[in-house]
């Protein structure tokens, strides 16, 4: 379960930002909260959602979150030896480029709250540490510095021979689960789960490749039903490739042979797979239509909702950019309660979201604490704010003030008309 999440120096973000996932003290419902007694008051937020202005960076918030993922992940295993690091320090400040980009996070990974980050530029990794706290006291598993490693005694495994093998652009818990170390690799399974989409436009041939190692999750068919799409059933099938393709297909296949030594063995399947959704026909009959032919906004939520369904069933985190592209306040609503009740969420998954649909501020779903604005100062920075910094009172309508600009996190409320005078 994700607790806090901070980043600074990424892209819009001049200074570090941070959202946090602490339930607050106020008298909101607390029927979707998630237990949790590492944290203050012992509860969490099953979701969060992120409002602002177009360009105020609450998408460059979700890339942060993704870098640090993608860090941790593959920076030992994908990165070249004498490679650097592609972070993306604030472009509009020259003294950025020339200082350290800052990811942090607190979570909490089988009963235990870690708190782990790391400082960068362009060139290496310059610090990083992880601190564990299995009760209320803080116990050191390592911090780096450069190329100083200091381990704590709580951290067991080969450390030292895997801060050899560290490289100055890899991260050493990145180092540490390449080489199978198995207390990191545990504590990792956080970041490995967390789920990141940022795909606004979902063609259906990128929906199908989301399905070609496996079947379409039934519960996705049933809310697909639910919310009247008119889908009721889907099938796969496997299509050879057209001539055009495969000759294409077999000259990179010859090229690639002609050029490495000794050549790479593969297999080329010259068939693709695609998924066709069922609706009924007149007669009561299935009739198939395939994805190029379903809405924007079916063909999203086909893919979205198997993200869903897996960040429910194994307790992760889902981050997805922009949540109302192409659907509609109810989905996004429905899509809320999957994560707000403890029926559909007993293993704690968590939901963060940017979006521009403000129904979801009358939602009975959202607590105020879980209603986060994301703005820019005149320097061109982005700064993330909870709305509980603002002085609220239950039952106030949230969607009216926002739009009146009481809460700030909106674009240009003048006349448009005086911006486009002659």
């Amino acid at each position: 379960m994700l607790i806090r999440f901070s980043a600074g120096n990424h892209l819009s973000m001049r200074e570090p930002q941070e959202l946090s996932l602490v339930a607050s003290s106020l008298k909101d419902d607390e029927g979707g909260l998630i237990k949790c007694d590492r944290v203050p008051g012992g509860k969490l937020l099953p979701a969060a959602v992120v409002y602002g202005a177009n360009a105020s960076g609450k998408s460059n918030f979700v890339s942060a979150l993704e870098f640090m993922r993608d860090a941790i992940l593959y920076s030992h295993s994908r990165g070249e030896p004498e490679g650097g690091i592609p972070r993306l320090s604030f472009a509009l400040d020259p003294e950025c480029n020339r200082e350290s980009s800052v990811f942090e996070a607190d979570f909490v990974v089988e009963g235990v709250r870690y708190f782990y980050g790391f400082e960068c530029t362009d060139k290496a990794f310059e610090t990083e540490w992880l601190y564990a706290f299995p009760s209320s006291r803080k116990q050191v598993l390592f911090e780096r510095s450069g190329g100083e490693f200091k381990f704590g005694r709580g951290l067991r495994g080969r450390k030292d021979v895997i801060a050899d093998l560290t490289r100055p652009n890899s991260l050493f818990l990145s180092a540490a689960v390449q080489n199978h170390h198995k207390h990191l690799s545990m504590i990792v399974s956080f970041f490995r789960g967390l789920i990141v989409d940022t795909r606004i436009v979902m063609p259906g041939n990128y929906a199908s490749l989301t399905f070609m190692q496996g079947n379409v999750d039934a519960r996705v068919i049933r809310f697909l039903e639910a919310i009247g799409t008119g889908v009721f059933d889907y099938r796969r099938r496997q299509q050879d490739t057209s001539e055009q393709e495969k000759a294409f297909i077999q000259a990179i296949d010859k090229a690639i042979r002609e050029t490495l030594d000794p050549p790479p063995e593969f297999n080329i399947d010259h068939s693709e797979i695609s998924v066709e959704l069922a609706h009924r026909g007149q007669d009561g009959e299935p009739v198939y239509f395939d994805l190029a032919r379903e809405s924007a906004g079916t063909r999203r939520l086909l893919v979205v909702l198997s993200h869903v369904f897996n960040a429910l069933d194994n307790g992760a985190a889902f981050v997805i950019d922009e949540l109302d592209a192409s659907l509609h306040t109810q989905a996004c609503e429905a899509l809320l309660t999957l994560f707000s009740s403890p029926k559909s969420n007993p293993k704690g998954a968590q939901l963060i979201a940017t979006t521009h649909d403000t129904n979801l501020m009358r939602s009975p779903l959202l607590r105020r604490d879980q209603v986060w604005l994301c703005e820019k100062d005149q320097a061109g920075a982005t700064h993330i704010y909870p709305l509980t910094d603002i002085r609220t009172r239950k039952g106030d309508n949230i969607e009216k003030g926002y739009l009146q600009g009481r809460y700030g996190a909106i674009p240009f409320a003048g006349s448009i008309l005086d911006l486009v005078a002659a």
